[in-house]
């Protein structure tokens, strides 16, 4: 595959996603910030020819107009946004045809109502998706507008994907998120193991990201709300035994945001 994904980080944890082929145009998903998208781009030698937008969300469309403004290129984003650059909206079953190939789109609202993924098997040699803040490294994010019902059945759409689908988040929230993971599942050596992974990397300073779902499957307690040991956990903090993944997930969920 002659295409190369840029990983820009900006503001305090996130991280902005470049896309580009062997001839220099390229995409770029969830530009909050243009500065150090124009200068990836620019020491590149790169033409940007599309935005992909996941939500709306000032850390993930605030940097738009300023691309806008020196590249002239259509966005795509939620139809059900008030994203008001998107030129192209798009729903749940919708493709894109960029540099070439083809992404996919999912709507998977949870963190907001109209938070929408793209995912491709063409530009790597595995499928990638990129998740904005929807799936995490080790976790998933706060419900800010949708339910537990719907961002479990978000994630449980996602988990659907091939297992060595890659997955490029929005943030660096990796420790943190593996630190609580090893609360839920305190005798899961395979968290344990990532978690003291992780810590390594971070002391250097360097990227967790992109993850795999296979990784995530066997590590993020968001997207184990069936296996036992989550349950059991969820159980503890309910004083009963959840009566669904929906009110494990909504427990667990819930635990994290004060954890």
């Amino acid at each position: 595959m002659n295409f190369t994904i840029h990983r820009v980080p900006a503001f305090q944890d996130n991280y902005l996603w470049v896309i580009a082929n062997a001839s220099g145009d390229a995409i770029v998903v969830d530009p909050g910030d243009a500065e150090p998208i124009i200068e990836c781009l620019d020491s590149n030698q790169l033409k940007l020819t599309g935005i992909l937008a996941t939500h709306h969300h000032g850390d993930h469309i605030g940097g738009i107009d300023a691309l806008l403004s020196k590249y002239h290129c259509p966005v795509y984003g939620p139809c059900s946004s008030n994203i008001p650059q998107v030129t192209h909206p798009l729903r749940e079953g919708d493709s894109v045809e960029l540099l070439g190939v083809i992404f996919s789109v999912m709507e998977v609202p949870g963190h907001t109502l109209d938070h929408i993924v793209y995912f491709s098997l063409d530009i790597a040699d595995t499928p990638v998706l990129f998740a904005g803040d929807t799936l995490f490294a080790g976790g998933c994010g706060r419900l800010f507008e949708g339910t537990p019902a719907q961002m479990y059945a978000s994630l449980t759409k996602i988990a659907t994907l091939p297992p060595n689908t890659g997955v490029y988040c929005a943030h660096e929230y990796t420790l943190s998120n593996l630190r609580f993971a090893v609360a839920v599942e305190p005798e899961n050596g395979t968290i344990r193991e990532r978690f003291e992974k992780v810590g390594r990397l971070r002391a250097e300073n360097l990227a967790t990201v992109p993850t795999t779902l296979a990784v995530e499957i066997s590590t993020n307690p968001f997207l184990r709300s069936n296996v036992a040991a989550v349950v059991d956990a969820a159980g503890t903090r309910l004083g009963r035994q959840p009566q669904s993944p929906v009110e494990t997930f909504a427990t667990i969920r819930g635990w994290k945001d004060s954890f």
